[in-house]
């Protein structure tokens, strides 16, 4: 399906990935909860693609982005998110023109982005990610409602990187993440105009 969330679940949880620098990322992890000096006030982008991280981090090696977190978030919070979440671009037929859809991204305090998932060697693939921007309301619950658990999962990813940068890719699949479908029907995702079959309604998605 173009469009569907993957992710590592339980019955009650979803993982999403961050990376940070290491003045905040080693705290959260330790304590299980951001820092202070963790800004609520600014948009947080959270993945559930532990690939797609990787891209955007560079296996950990980006500056400020050298501590890749695992943040295990309630999937009732995951959830509320999505339900009041605004596309972060416009598409035809599905918004009434641009000045409606540029009122609901300033009035959402979630935004979905579909971006092409990667493969080990980060090259896109023909299906898509999702990417779900927190600020303001949303934000503020993620770091202090939603938050189950944080960890450090920067060790990981340097052992796959390495695997992948020896050309064992049977080997660094091994240790990826068990992502699975996540389902979310049109109860969550049609307002972003989702359909059944994983395609956003309207021109161009």
């Amino acid at each position: 399906m173009q469009h569907e969330i993957r992710a590592l679940h339980t019955g009650t949880t979803v993982t999403v990935y961050q990376a940070y620098a290491p003045s905040i990322g080693l705290p959260a992890a330790r304590d299980g909860r951001f820092p202070a000096a963790w800004k609520r006030d600014r948009m947080t982008w959270i993945k559930p693609s532990f690939l797609w991280m990787m891209y955007r981090c560079g296996w950990g090696t980006k500056q400020d982005q050298e501590t890749v977190l695992a943040v295990e978030i309630s999937r009732e919070g995951f959830e509320w998110a999505l339900r009041n979440s605004c596309l972060s671009h416009y598409v035809r037929g599905l918004h009434a023109d641009q000045a409606s859809w540029k009122r609901q991204l300033r009035q959402s305090p979630a935004r979905v982005q579909w971006d092409p998932e990667r493969d080990l060697r980060l090259n896109p693939l023909p299906y898509r990610s999702l990417q779900l921007g927190l600020a303001g309301d949303a934000a503020g619950r993620y770091a202090d409602e939603w938050t189950v658990s944080i960890s450090d999962v920067t060790p990981l990813a340097r052992e796959i990187h390495a695997l992948v940068r020896g050309g064992d890719l049977d080997a660094a699949a091994r240790l990826l993440p068990d992502e699975r479908p996540y389902l979310a029907g049109k109860e969550l995702l049609g307002h972003l105009g989702v359909d059944g079959e994983g395609d956003i309604e309207g021109d161009g998605a």
